[in-house]
């Protein structure tokens, strides 16, 4: 039989209690939701998200209250819109006139998605969908406009 010193078991000790927290940050630095996945999920159309990113902060007022959990491409008959789900963290209250928006944080820094609430009294459920929404501002396009002279 191996006898362990009293040294040895509390460098063991140390060194588990060390990969929790290691595990811990890693989960809550990569705003990953295992624990506590409170809330509810919204969804809305873009006829544009382009550089927005599954996991991209979703604000309103400039305080961060959920996440973006999916996008897809949604195509129809005639046209072609990006579905956007949103996830929101529980006690949010988003109503029926909310406009949602595709902003860039910076010049040309990350996307992410900014919520104007709305007017109405009416509050949207799991599963609702924001009506109301603003595609990002293409920087490239605008660009190429004015070097090309189509802005007049």
């Amino acid at each position: 039989m191996t006898n362990y010193s009293k040294e040895t078991t509390a460098v063991g000790i140390f060194v588990i209690i060390g990969l929790l927290c290691v595990g811990y940050l890693t989960i809550r630095l990569g705003k990953m939701e295992i624990i506590g996945n409170n809330g509810y999920t919204v969804k809305a159309f873009f006829n544009s998200a382009t550089g927005l990113k599954v996991g991209a902060s979703i604000d309103i007022a400039g305080v961060s209250v959920g996440r973006v959990t999916a996008i897809h491409l949604i195509q129809k008959e005639d046209s072609s819109r990006a579905y956007v789900e949103l996830r929101l963290k529980e006690g949010i209250k988003l109503t029926e006139y909310s406009i949602a928006s595709i902003k860039t944080s910076g010049l040309i820094g990350d996307k992410y998605i900014s919520i104007d609430p709305g007017g109405s009294e009416t509050i949207l459920a799991d599963g609702d969908e924001i009506e109301q929404t603003e595609s990002a501002v293409d920087l490239e396009s605008l660009i190429s406009k004015y070097v090309f002279g189509g802005v007049k």
